[in-house]
Order: structure tokens, then C-alpha cells, then sequence
């Protein structure tokens, strides 16, 4: 049977190669997309969506409990079976049937099963029953493949078949007690999630809980879990694990002393999802990470991109995105021979994956950073000047929550008198975060922030305040 013929491939269909088909597509190119689970991805239905609907009514319940007025209202604790079922209608209960007519109407093809390259510009898809697609591309190939759950080498850890990010967003039972080994944005936020209904969470961090943040976020976070009644213990390391006679995972830290739960969760790291998928038949590593430049070339080809978590520049789904969009575009221009445009900022980069990275941890309180902290400021020989401000001092702050704790921070770079970092702990400081990436993108100098009034009395007149701590410059 003759192989099925695409201008591109795309294999991994969450938003990364869903976004790289449609804009290829859009752009005169026909597409196909291959998958091995269920169209949408990981986001859709084992991270970003899930996790914030286990997050959001814990939140919504604290908010309300510290107004004065609200909180006589608030009567009971969380409805856990609720909570849940709110989950699963965010996952659609795992069913991407709108998402494939989603495919469909953009007139994205799509072959179930498993992708692996067999040479230069040709991808074998074997399904479930085990029968095979040959697909060659024309002009290119793009992996969007993602990452995976990396699973420590703990001596006896595999053994008690420990959760990863996927069992803790998709469960249906809340655990008496949960232990989470690491202190990353997955081992936050589901502690906070899981302190919220009702497990005894006992978080156990190396290098501190949100080490790559400014170091007043994990702090502040720390707090709020002990007042959740989770336990926080850093600076120590899990050495073995083992079920013991009662069903609990028993944990084994560097300090001598055991933690026991009845479910662990790995929350280490993650590893690129690229095994299996051939990459050893055009002269790459097996089980890497795909090396690329800012137009999302796998470096040394002409024809392979890699998009999203799998090459490792910025593990968000908002920034694979954006990559997609990049890619998508120069994939349309290179086939059709139009100018591409890969000056820094221009349509067929992702500069902003370097020094411009939003993210939001949706803890309790919310960690909303971009760009650079103080410590990769200095590390990176940049002249910096650090803005303080508490929130809690801001109108907006104290007619929000009447216990508002938060800290605000701006990163100026003195060279050039423009912001280039931004960090943000508070409620609801998540909304915040976009005004910094713009005028970090958009290179704004404080001369000109000076002219962006605030509304008032909003929580983000707290750029009026970082602004004053700075002084106004004169001209």
C-alpha cells in the first residue's frame, strides 16, 4: 500500500501540534497530525486544566473566608465529590471527541497511534491492533511529543508504583495522606491542592520549594502549606521507599527520619518523550532532547522541528504555543519560498522563550514571575537595580482580603532603564504578570512607565509604587 502523502507531519496532538498543523494549514499547507492518546494533549487532561480545577474551589473558599461579611456566609468545608466532578467536566471525562472535530473542521487530518520516524521525511504510525501508516512528508516534520514524569532512582521507589502528575490530576479518591517528593511548581501546587481536601500532604524538597523564584515566593508558599496543615521539610533527600505491612508508603529521608502516606507522588522533573519515536534513523540521540534553533529547527536538518516541552527551552504549554505559532508560519514560508523572517522578535522566532518567560504557579498564594529573577539577573552580568514593595500596602490589596499578604518584585536593568524581571506572590496576582511581559517585551523605559496610570484602587497601582521606590528619572 503507498504511503499517504502531507505537506507536514505533525506527531503529538495537544495545543503544541495542534497549533503547528493549523497554522500551516492556514497558511495553504496541508497537515496531518498523529496521536497515540487523546487529542488536546497533556494540558487538556493530566495538567494545566485539571490541576487548576482541583486548585480553583479551595481558592475561591479561602478568598471568600477572608473578607469580613463573606466569611459569616461560608458554613461548611470543600464538597470533595463536587470538587472532583468539576475536574472531570473540565476534562471533557477524557474524551476528546470535540477536540477531533475541532481537527476536522480546520481540516487537520489525524491517524491514531504511534509515530516513529523512518527516515528523512517519512513517519510509520503503528495503532493499537497493530497495524501500520506509512506517511511521507514534502517539506517537513515536526515532533510535538511533549515530556514525561521522570522517576528518580530511589532504591525501591518503582516498586511501590508511586503517582506522577497524571494520577494526581486524575484521581478519583482523595488519599488520607500524601507524600510529595519535590518542591517544583507540580509538588506546590498539588499540595496545595491536596492540604485543600483534606489530605494530611507531606512535601519533601531538596532545594527548597520554587527554588528557580525569587526566594520570598517559596517562602510565602511554604507559609500558607503549614497553614493548610501540610508539612514542609527541605534541604533533606528521599534515600529508599518501601510498602509496609499496612498498605502506607514508608519514604526514607537523608536525616535519618521516615514519612509515611498512603500514596506518593514524583514530582522531580521531567524527560523528553522521544523514545520510540526513531530518531536514531536520521543520526540523532534516542531519548533526548531536540536540539533547535529560534525558528524551531532541529539543528544539522532542513526539515525536522521540534515544538513545545521537547526542546527543552521553556516547559510551559502557553511558550510551546507560542513556538507553534513560529513554527507553523516559517514551516509555510520555507515550503513556499517566501521571505523568512528570523531577526530576533521577528514573525519566525521565539524570542521570547530566552529572557521573557511568563509563568503562574497557582498555589495559595499565587506565584506569577517573568522574565529574570535578581540572582539569574547578576549571573548573567546584567547591571541591575532590585524594587521591593509589599502588597499588602496597596488600596486594592486591603479591599480585597482583609488578611492580604503578598510581595512584589521588579528587576531594572540600569544600562538601560528598562524592567527585564518581574515577580508578583499574592491572590489573584496572576492577572498582573501580563502587564510586566509586555513591558519587558516591548522594552518600555521607566521614562515611559511613568505615563501608564493604574487604576485605582486596583492591585496593580502597585506599579505606581515600584516606579516611586525606582525615583522618576530625570531627562
Amino acid at each position: 500500500m503507498s504511503a499517504r502523502e502531507y505537506d507536514v507531519i505533525v506527531i503529538g496532538a495537544g495545543p503544541v501540534g495542534e497549533n503547528v498543523a493549523d497554522r500551516a494549514v492556514q497558511r495553504g499547507l496541508s497537515a496531518v497530525i498523529v496521536e497515540a492518546e487523546l487529542v488536546g494533549g497533556e494540558c487538556s487532561y493530566w495538567a494545566c486544566m485539571p490541576s487548576k480545577a482541583l486548585l480553583r474551589s479551595g481558592a475561591a473558599l479561602r478568598a471568600a473566608q477572608a473578607v469580613d461579611g463573606a466569611k459569616q456566609a461560608v458554613t461548611g468545608d470543600l464538597d470533595v465529590a463536587a470538587v472532583l466532578r468539576r475536574r472531570d467536566s473540565m476534562t471533557h471525562d477524557w474524551n476528546d471527541s470535540s477536540q477531533v472535530e475541532w481537527l476536522q473542521g480546520a481540516g487537520i487530518d489525524l491517524v491514531r497511534g504511534y509515530g516513529a520516524l523512518t527516515g528523512e521525511k517519512t513517519v510509520r504510525v503503528t495503532a493499537d491492533d497493530g497495524t501500520t501508516t506509512d506517511l511521507v512528508a514534502r517539506h517537513a516534520v515536526a515532533v510535538c511529543t511533549g515530556s514525561a514524569a521522570l522517576l528518580p532512582d530511589i532504591p525501591g521507589l518503582a516498586e511501590v508504583e508511586p503517582w506522577t502528575s497524571r494520577e494526581a490530576t486524575s484521581a478519583q479518591k482523595i488519599p488520607a495522606s500524601l507524600a510529595i517528593l519535590g518542591g517544583g511548581v507540580v509538588g506546590a501546587e498539588m499540595a496545595t491542592a491536596y492540604a485543600s481536601l483534606g489530605s494530611a500532604v507531606t512535601l519533601v524538597a531538596r532545594s527548597g520549594l520554587l527554588a528557580n523564584n525569587e526566594p520570598f515566593a517559596g517562602e510565602l508558599v511554604a507559609a500558607s502549606l503549614s497553614d493548610l496543615g501540610a508539612t514542609v521539610k527541605t534541604g533533606v533527600d528521599a534515600v529508599s521507599a518501601r510498602r509496609t505491612d499496612a498498605g502506607l508508603v514508608a519514604i526514607e529521608l537523608s536525616n535519618g527520619t521516615t514519612v509515611e502516606a498512603e500514596e506518593v507522588l514524583v514530582a522531580t522533573g521531567r524527560i523528553p518523550r522521544t523514545g520510540g519515536l526513531g530518531l536514531e534513523t536520521v543520526g540523532l540521540e534516542p531519548d533526548s532532547w531536540l536540539d533547535v534553533d529560534d525558528t524551531l529547527l532541529v539543528r544539522g536538518t532542513d526539515w525536522l522541528y521540534a515544538v513545545g516541552d521537547v526542546n527543552h527551552r521553556a516547559l510551559l504549554t502557553h511558550q510551546g504555543k507560542y513556538q507553534a505559532r513560529a513554527a507553523g508560519d516559517v514551516i509555510a514560508a520555507r515550503a513556499q519560498g517566501t521571505p523568512v523572517d528570523d531577526a530576533p522578535w521577528g514573525a519566525h522566532v521565539a524570542t521570547a522563550d530566552h529572557d521573557a518567560v511568563p509563568q503562574v504557579t497557582f498555589t495559595d498564594p499565587e506565584v506569577a514571575s517573568v522574565g529574570f529573577t535578581a540572582a539569574s539577573a547578576e549571573k548573567a552580568g546584567r547591571r541591575i537595580r532590585v524594587l521591593d514593595y509589599d502588597l499588602s500596602w496597596i488600596a486594592g490589596a486591603s479591599e480585597q482580603s482583609d488578611s492580604y499578604k503578598g510581595q512584589a518584585r521588579a528587576i531594572v536593568d540600569e544600562d538601560r532603564g528598562t524592567i527585564i524581571g518581574a515577580t508578583f506572590v499574592g491572590p489573584d496576582v496572576a492577572e498582573l504578570v501580563h502587564s510586566a511581559t509586555i513591558a519587558i517585551v516591548g522594552e518600555v523605559p521607566l521614562t515611559r512607565l511613568w505615563h501608564a496610570v493604574p487604576s485605582y484602587p486596583t492591585v496593580s497601582e502597585v506599579w505606581l509604587r515600584l516606579l516611586e521606590t525606582y525615583g522618576r528619572p530625570t531627562p
